[in-house]
């Protein structure tokens, strides 16, 4: 078992238990199959580096940088994703392999900003002030997360399962929402940024 990782290496169904790498840079180095359990990489960057079909549990990664990385079929499980811009990530046009799946994470203050990440699923976590505008989440699971603050405009939610997700602000007017779903009282708040009067139904 590896007891540490480096730039410009290949790992191939490696686990690593318990890394400590706050505040270092990777560069170059692709994983494959890799499992990540109780590591650290606060603050640490990951330039030009590949993640395939890779898993992270129990991590923290706050502040992790990742510049033209790129992250394909990679699982995010009750770990700390704060304040990562994503959109500095490597992203092909056309996504092959599973999308990124966030389970019972931690990702308020991040960016994804203008990314094409179609099924992505934010699943029971805790996703305050995160920026999903111009974004191409279609077919993406929200549910069980919390969207406080979380900025929603020209966001393609088509096929989106909002149903259980709360505390989201959405105007359906700025995103598109065709086939999404959502349910009451959560739902209530679609009609907020619209110019219109709601009734009790008492007359």
């Amino acid at each position: 078992m590896p007891a540490a990782i480096s730039s410009q290496n290949r790992y191939t169904d490696q686990v690593f238990d318990r890394l400590q790498l706050d505040n270092i840079e990777i560069n170059s180095s692709e994983f494959f199959d890799c499992a990540f359990r109780e590591c650290t990489f606060v603050e640490s960057v990951f330039l030009q580096c590949r993640f395939i079909n890779c898993t992270f549990q129990g991590c923290d990664l706050s502040l992790v940088q990742v510049p033209e990385s790129s992250f394909t079929g990679v699982i995010f499980e009750d770990s700390k994703c704060i304040g990562i811009n994503w959109a500095l990530a490597n992203w092909p046009v056309t996504t092959l392999g599973e999308p990124l799946r966030f389970n019972k994470c931690a990702l308020s203050h991040s960016t994804f900003i203008g990314l094409s990440l179609p099924g992505i699923q934010i699943a029971d976590c805790l996703a305050v002030d995160v920026d999903f505008r111009e974004a191409d989440l279609s077919r993406s699971d929200f549910n069980g997360t919390d969207l406080s603050n979380s900025l929603f405009s020209q966001t393609n939610l088509s096929g989106a399962d909002l149903s259980q997700a709360r505390n989201y602000l959405i105007d359906p007017t700025e995103n598109i929402l065709i086939g999404a779903r959502f349910s009451l009282p959560e739902a209530m708040s679609l009609l907020y940024s619209m110019n219109i009067d709601l009734l009790d139904g008492e007359t």
